[in-house]
């Protein structure tokens, strides 16, 4: 945990937001994988996180936002819990960790709730997204769980995401810390990147790294020499010389930051000529969208230009033709880039991404996209200091997609499908880095990962 009055200040800070009302945060409590005492590995709730700091199951807690109390609802450990875990802080104990004076046992949170919804009082509650907690809350609010998530408070969203969007220097320190794990299992990933290796073994061996030094993985690992599917979690391929091995993958502190970086590694350390030209492109994508970066510049600013950056150069290479620009409102390029450039990023490795893309990157002035690719773009505001953003432009020859566009005569003003067709073999090259807006500019988080051509090549031959 932070120092508790990390906690208190930031409690503080949605008091002042919300004014009146009650502001209800389940905690999350222990999954069952496969039966009732095999649980998933716990992961505590995001904002239950940002608020109270406490990593354990079974708690609640509570804001009253007329009184300015802060409640901690939880129930004691008894013998038995001691017996398999060992001897635990008291309630009390646990919420003067992170500042909080007031506890109950979890039985009288129930009287609390129905005492307030006597009096008119309002409820406001994030979208719940555990099973277990849609039952709790609908037990709790004497509503329907299916329902819950569109009953949400769309105030406290609001609040909470003006507040977790803008990082302070702790939470830029844990998340250097990610990205410094991260560093290991990506050089690591490349020094095996060799003919013969089955994906399984370059996987687990990463995931181990992220267990060892932090939280684990922040995110399941992408990791693929069939680069082209985005979010590929299957890991059965053997590298063939010929190939390049796609690897997105983070870490998560003991607090629970993340990183998300992805690195494109060829299969036995030396790129081909083709294989260059396409890195090449997404590597000036990534690297000039990275300079651009600044508080005023929006995200799909960033995005538009990163695309322009691929389509002209992919038209150089006689992959496109035409107006480049034309190309671009059009989207004609997300045939090779179909998501966005990127997602914040924090105490989840898609920030707050449970409480509504809509919420985060989009407002009553800024409406998002129904064009295909930029309907994927997940933050299309300005930028102001303090948000932390991955950016991952990328290139991918997806056969399917190829064929389709194709066989609907789709934007062949622009696409010259007779030499895409001769690359529907390729994969895909996706580079991607994490990034703090400052006042003035940008900082690139963490030690620099190698991402150059000689660089990566380097490593590989180590």
């Amino acid at each position: 945990m932070f120092r508790s009055e990390v906690y208190t200040k930031r409690r503080s800070g949605l008091h002042k937001l919300m004014k009146s009302g009650i502001g209800l945060f389940i905690g999350n409590t222990d999954s069952p994988m496969n039966y009732p005492a095999n649980p998933y590995h716990f992961r505590q709730d995001s904002d239950f996180l940002y608020y109270f700091g406490l990593d354990l199951q079974g708690l609640t807690g509570l804001m009253d936002f007329d009184s300015g109390k802060d409640w901690i609802f939880g129930n004691e450990f008894d013998l038995d819990d001691i017996i398999w875990m060992g001897p635990q802080p008291s309630v009390k104990e646990l919420a003067e960790k992170c500042g909080v004076v007031n506890t109950a046992p979890l039985a009288k949170l129930e009287a609390v709730i129905r005492d307030a919804l006597s009096k008119k009082r309002k409820i406001h509650f994030l979208p719940p997204y555990r099973a277990e907690n849609k039952i709790s809350l609908g037990k709790l609010l004497e509503n329907n769980p299916c329902e819950l998530k569109a009953k949400a408070s769309a105030e406290l969203i609001k609040a909470v995401i003006s507040m977790r969007s803008i990082k302070e220097a702790v939470e830029i320190e844990e998340i250097e810390k990610a990205v410094a794990i991260t560093w290991e299992m990506h050089v690591t990933a490349m020094k095996m990147c060799k003919p013969g290796i089955r994906e399984q073994e370059i996987f687990g061996t990463i995931e181990g790294i992220a267990l060892a030094h932090g939280g684990g993985c922040s995110f399941p690992v992408i990791l693929s020499i069939n680069g082209q599917t985005l979010h590929n979690h299957d890991h059965s391929n053997i590298l063939q010389r010929g190939r390049m091995m796609v690897t997105d993958a983070g870490a998560e502190t003991n607090l629970h930051y993340s990183a998300d970086i992805t690195r494109t590694t060829p299969v036995g350390g030396k790129f081909s000529q083709k294989q260059k030209e396409i890195y090449e492109i997404v590597l000036n994508a990534n690297t000039s969208a990275i300079n651009a970066a600044r508080p005023g510049i929006s995200n799909k600013d960033l995005h538009l230009n990163a695309c322009k950056v691929i389509a002209g150069s992919l038209k150089e290479l006689g992959l496109m033709k035409g107006d480049t620009a034309e190309a671009v409102n059009a989207g004609a390029h997300a045939l090779f880039m179909p998501h966005g450039l990127g997602h914040m990023m924090g105490l989840d490795v898609h920030d707050m991404e449970a409480l509504g893309e809509d919420y985060i990157g989009y407002n009553e002035k800024v409406k998002r996209s129904d064009q295909f690719g930029l309907a994927f773009l997940r933050f299309a505001l300005p930028y102001q200091p303090g948000h932390v953003f991955t950016v991952e432009p990328g290139i991918y020859f997806i056969p399917q997609l190829i064929d389709k566009w194709r066989a609907e005569g789709k934007f062949t003003e622009f696409i010259n499908y007779s030499k895409v067709e001769k690359l529907k073999d390729f994969g895909g090259v996706r580079i991607e880095d994490n990034v703090l807006i400052t006042e003035k500019g940008h900082k690139l988080l963490g030690k620099p990962i190698p991402k150059t051509v000689a660089d990566i090549e380097a490593v590989c031959s180590k």
